[in-house]
């Protein structure tokens, strides 16, 4: 494991958003869902694209805070555009369990 600066953490924009739409991205390699974020008037709602298809459904998603980097620069996945990374933990198969708050909090709040 490589270690960090702290400086280095600062500069990660992990912030909370709400997921406001998620759909079937059938264009992918692997099975996924083009997700909308909405992190709050300052930063905007993003677009995602997230390999959770395993343990979500495109209706359970939307509503559900997560936690995303929102400051990489945009990353073209096919004919998509991701604008943020949301955040997950892998399980011993492979799949992706969301990292998500336990309690809600404001669109956009900085995890810190």
């Amino acid at each position: 494991m490589e270690r960090i600066d702290w400086q280095d953490f600062e500069k990660v924009e992990l912030r909370a958003g709400t997921i406001v739409a998620a759909e079937p991205f059938p264009e992918a390699r692997k099975p996924a869902y083009r997700l909308k974020v909405d992190f709050g008037a300052a930063i905007g709602v993003l677009q995602s694209s997230a390999q959770i298809s395993v343990h979500y459904r495109p209706d359970e998603l939307v509503g559900r805070q997560v936690i995303a980097v929102v400051n990489f620069p945009p990353k073209r996945i096919g004919p998509f555009q991701s604008e943020c990374l949301v955040t997950g933990l892998y399980r011993e198969d492979g799949s992706v369990v969301l990292a998500v708050p336990d309690k809600p909090v404001l669109n956009g709040a900085k995890l810190g």
